[in-house]
C-alpha cells in the first residue's frame, strides 16, 4: 500500500507516493538530522541523477542512509548474522510484507 503525501521543495509543493515504512524511515532520518522531512527531500531532489524520479531517489537515499549507519556491532546487537531456521522464516515473512 502506498501513501501519498505532499512535500514542499522551496516554494513548490509536490506529492510523493511511498510505502508507510519509507515514510517512517524518512521521518526518522529527519529527526536524527534535526531537520524537517521536506528538507531531507529537498537535499535528495538537488542531488538526484538526471532522469531519476524523486520518489525513486528518496527510496535509494533512505536505503543508503541506513546502510552507511549499519555496523557489524549494530548487526550483532540486533541478532543479525548467522541465520538460523527461525530467523530465516522471520526474514522471509518480513520480505513478504
Amino acid at each position: 500500500m502506498l501513501l501519498t503525501r505532499n512535500v514542499r521543495l522551496g516554494a513548490k509543493r509536490t506529492s510523493m507516493r511511498l510505502e508507510p515504512a519509507m515514510w517512517e524511515a524518512l521521518e526518522e532520518i529527519a529527526r536524527r538530522e534535526s531537520i524537517a522531512p521536506d528538507e531531507v527531500v529537498g537535499v535528495v531532489c538537488g542531488t538526484r541523477p538526471a532522469r531519476t524520479t524523486l520518489t525513486a531517489a528518496v527510496r535509494v537515499f533512505i536505503v543508503d542512509y541506513f546502510r552507511v549507519a549499519a555496523t557489524e556491532e549494530g548487526h550483532c546487537r540486533a541478532g543479525h548474522g548467522a541465520v538460523t531456521p527461525p530467523q530465516a522464516a522471520r526474514i522471509r515473512m518480513h520480505e513478504a510484507v
